[in-house]
C-alpha cells in the first residue's frame, strides 16, 4: 500500500463545527478553543468567518476572535470569506489566509449564495484579486463534490470544472466537500482520479463528512492516490444546515487514532486533543459523538491504559 509519511490536519472545528452546532459560543470560548488546538499541535486551524451574522449568528465577533490570536506566528489561522465586503473586514484583522466556498452543483449554488455557479465564481475571482495583491494566501472549498440533496449523484467533471477556476483565480489548494456524507472509497477514487488528470494532486484536499461512517474510509483512498491533507474537526463538531442529515465532519480524534495506527506522522498529540474534545464538549453541553471518545469513555474503572477521562 502506497501510503504517504506525513499528513497535514486542517482543523475546521472553530469555524465549520461551531457555526453548525445549535449552542452559540462566545468569542471567549472560541479562543479558548483555538488556543487548545493550536497546543495539541495544529498547524493550520480555522478561526472563524466573515459572513453575516444574520445568516450565522454562531459566527459573529469573528474580528474579536482574531485580534487575541498571534496571526503573525507560524500557524495559519485561515478565516472564511464569502464576498469582497468579507475580504476587506480579513484585511483588516490582519488574516495571512482566506478560504473561498463554491459549490459543484446549480441548485446548492443558489442556495448558499443566491446566485449561479458561474456567478459565484466571478464574485470569488474578485476575492481572490484582492486577497492576492495584499499577499494573502487563498485557500479554495467545494461542496456537494460527490451527491447533491437536489441533484442526487454529482458527475467529476461538474467538480474538475470548478475546481480548475478556482486554482486559476489563484487557490494554493482545493478542499473537496462530501457535504452529505454519503460517498464511499470508490466514488472519492474515481473523482480524484478524474481531477487529477487537470490539477496537480498536492493541491487537492479531503474534507469528508461522516454521516454514513466513511470518512475514515474516504481519507484512506485517499491517501493511495497522493493526498496528504485532510479537513476534520474536534469532536466532530458540525454538519451542514444545507443538508438535511448530513451532520457531523469527520472527528479529527477518529482520524489522528489511525493515522497515528499506520505511522503517519502528523505533528499533533491525539492526547492534547483528547483533553479538548472533553473540553468543549462540557461547553456546548454536547454528548461525544467520535468513536474514540466514545471507547475511551467507556472503558472499565480503574484500568492503568484508560487516559483521557472525559
Amino acid at each position: 500500500m502506497n501510503l504517504p509519511k506525513t499528513v497535514t490536519l486542517v482543523e475546521v472545528g472553530p469555524r465549520d463545527g461551531l457555526q453548525n452546532e445549535q449552542r452559540i459560543a462566545t468569542p471567549e470560548l472560541r479562543v479558548e478553543l483555538i488556543n487548545r488546538l493550536a497546543d495539541s499541535g495544529l498547524q493550520v486551524i480555522e478561526a472563524g468567518s466573515f459572513v453575516s451574522p444574520k445568516w450565522i449568528p454562531q459566527m459573529a465577533d469573528t474580528d474579536k476572535v482574531l485580534s487575541k490570536l498571534d496571526l503573525g506566528s507560524e500557524l495559519r489561522y485561515p478565516v472564511l470569506v464569502p464576498n469582497e465586503e468579507g475580504v476587506e473586514k480579513a484585511i483588516e484583522a490582519g488574516v495571512r489566509e482566506i478560504a473561498v466556498f463554491a459549490s459543484a452543483t446549480e441548485s446548492i449554488s443558489r442556495k448558499n449564495t443566491n446566485c449561479s455557479i458561474s456567478e459565484s465564481l466571478k464574485r470569488l475571482e474578485r476575492v481572490c484579486e484582492r486577497a492576492l495583491a495584499v499577499k494573502i494566501e487563498v485557500r479554495g472549498y467545494i461542496s456537494c463534490v460527490l451527491e447533491c440533496p437536489i441533484e442526487g449523484v454529482v458527475e467529476p467533471g461538474k467538480v474538475t470544472a470548478v475546481a480548475n477556476a478556482l486554482v486559476e483565480m489563484g487557490c494554493f489548494q482545493v478542499s473537496l466537500g462530501d457535504t452529505l456524507g454519503t460517498g464511499t472509497p470508490g466514488m472519492i477514487t474515481a473523482l480524484i482520479e478524474s481531477l487529477t488528470k487537470e490539477i496537480p494532486v498536492t493541491r487537492v484536499a479531503g474534507h469528508f463528512h461522516d454521516t454514513y461512517g466513511q470518512g475514515l474510509a474516504n481519507v484512506l483512498a485517499s491517501m493511495q492516490l497522493g493526498v496528504t491533507t485532510f479537513d476534520s474537526s474536534v469532536a466532530g463538531l458540525g454538519g451542514c444546515p444545507y443538508a438535511p442529515g448530513a451532520s457531523g465532519n469527520l472527528a479529527t480524534e477518529d482520524l489522528l487514532y489511525m493515522l497515528d495506527g499506520m505511522g503517519i506522522e502528523t505533528g499533533v498529540s491525539i492526547d492534547s486533543i483528547m483533553d479538548t474534545v472533553g473540553f468543549i464538549s462540557r461547553q456546548l453541553k454536547r454528548p461525544l459523538s467520535s468513536k474514540v471518545s466514545q471507547a475511551l469513555t467507556n472503558k472499565p474503572a480503574g484500568r492503568e491504559d484508560q487516559p483521557h477521562p472525559l
